[in-house]
């Protein structure tokens, strides 16, 4: 189902004429009332006058992390105070945190782009969606929750606070929820608890699930849509440019729909800072062009993921990208080899029994360097087996030396403490070199 189809189909000639007229306009408001571009623009040298095709977007300079960082907490903010009617933020855990604002208009929008990501996969009217989202700073939970009920869906704000697989297993059974919008690990986890508690995937009555929030793998989708019996469906969003619905699947799977009325994506080398090719992968850089409150110019995301070439067989002529496969600012260097987090959680679900969610401490014992895995066993499994639990703890250290090329200490901790991090993140890392 397409929800706005005269957007949605939109010819490219049509959307890029559409595209150039709200980047202007959004140039021209932040240069007036953003401070930190105003000055970047004066430093660069740009004439906002002169930016008349989107190749001319390349003209303009980035804006960071670190540049959001250095505003906190409403430098950024495009609009007086009293026009923001809702703020979120990052968790802040690597740094000062990132707050955005929204003017009404704003949520509005939101609400649209969410309910056009769920008319994507077949989601109505008719449907009970269950919201395990974190709800809070964290943009998740309110995104997907105010773009339901716009769609017309019956909400079930369940989040994940607390990590309470149990309850949130028994929400999903009783209320007959048919939606699930969740963390990918969140709802593994919640897939993996469904036998311990009696519970057969034939008695539930959800059909599909939409998760984000955290980068995931083929392999985690294939785990869920056999676990639960759904169609998993990815969304994109970035807490900085909205939240949730700059991109999603639609049932085809075959690449994320970014919404190009109101968001202009590139792709870039993340070292020349050149564009790629399409199937190449490089770094997502995103510019606002209706958002009020906190409007971006060539946001550089550090997520890795390619353009999808050629027309999509649902019909929108919408720009789409590639899953995101890592990002740019968390390889990790050790030992000779390179890794991504998200590399390590795919091991993880190789090995039975194994939660997905993990901890990475790199550290330095006598000038060597060391790693340790912390991971959890999955609820069910006998925790005083001796013998089972170092068959786990070697399976998981031969993969990852197997599949990585990283020897690791592996150590088993509490499911609560890794997922007890605020905003649902998982695979943190503590770097103690």
């Amino acid at each position: 189902m397409i929800y706005d189809r005269d957007i949605e189909t939109l010819t490219r000639d049509d959307m890029g004429q559409l595209q150039i007229e709200r980047l202007q306009a959004t140039l021209n408001r932040v240069y007036t009332n953003v401070a930190f571009y105003h000055e970047a623009f004066d430093r660069a040298k740009v004439d906002i006058e002169q930016v008349r095709t989107l190749d001319d977007i390349r003209r303009l300079p980035f804006t960071t992390r670190e540049d959001l960082r250095a505003s906190y907490p409403y430098g950024m903010f495009a609009v007086p105070l009293r026009d923001i009617v809702r703020m979120h933020a990052t968790s802040g855990t690597t740094g000062k945190p990132i707050v955005t604002g929204y003017t009404r208009n704003d949520i509005t929008l939101w609400s649209v782009l969410i309910a056009r990501q769920l008319a994507a996969v077949d989601i109505t009217e008719h449907d009970v969606v269950q919201v395990s989202f974190n709800y809070g700073l964290f943009t998740g939970g309110l995104g997907f929750h105010y773009g339901a009920e716009r769609i017309g869906a019956s909400v079930i704000p369940a989040s994940a606070a607390g990590g309470q697989v149990r309850e949130q297993n028994l929400i999903m059974k009783d209320y007959k929820a048919t939606v699930l919008a969740a963390m990918p690990s969140y709802g593994l986890a919640m897939a993996n608890l469904l036998d311990d508690m009696g519970i057969r995937p034939d008695e539930l009555v959800v059909r599909c699930g939409v998760f984000g929030g955290e980068p995931w793998s083929e392999a985690l989708r294939g785990l869920l849509q056999e676990k639960l019996h759904i169609k998993a469906y990815d969304s994109y969003g970035v807490a900085e440019l909205l939240g949730p619905g700059v991109a999603g699947e639609c049932t085809e799977q075959k690449g994320l729909h970014v919404h190009d009325d109101h968001f202009i994506v590139e792709v870039i080398d993340p070292r020349s800072h050149e564009p790629v090719a399409p199937g190449a992968t490089g770094e997502l850089v995103f510019t606002t062009i209706t958002k009020e409150g906190c409007p971006l110019v060539r946001y550089r995301t550090g997520d890795l993921a390619s353009l999808v070439d050629g027309p999509c067989r649902c019909g929108r002529r919408l720009t789409r990208i590639s899953r995101v496969s890592g990002r740019t600012d968390n390889q990790i260097f050790f030992g000779g080899a390179r890794f991504f987090p998200s590399q390590v959680q795919e091991v993880l679900l190789a090995v039975e029994g194994i939660e997905p969610d993990y901890e990475l401490v790199l550290a330095r014992e006598g000038g060597a360097e060391t790693l340790e895995v912390k991971v959890a066993i999955s609820e069910g499994v006998p925790f005083d087996e001796v013998r089972k639990l170092v068959q786990y703890k070697t399976a998981v250290a031969e993969q990852l030396h197997k599949r990585l090329g990283i020897t690791a200490r592996v150590t088993f901790v509490e499911a609560a403490s890794l997922r007890g991090r605020g905003a649902g993140k998982t695979g943190a890392v503590v770097d103690k070199r």
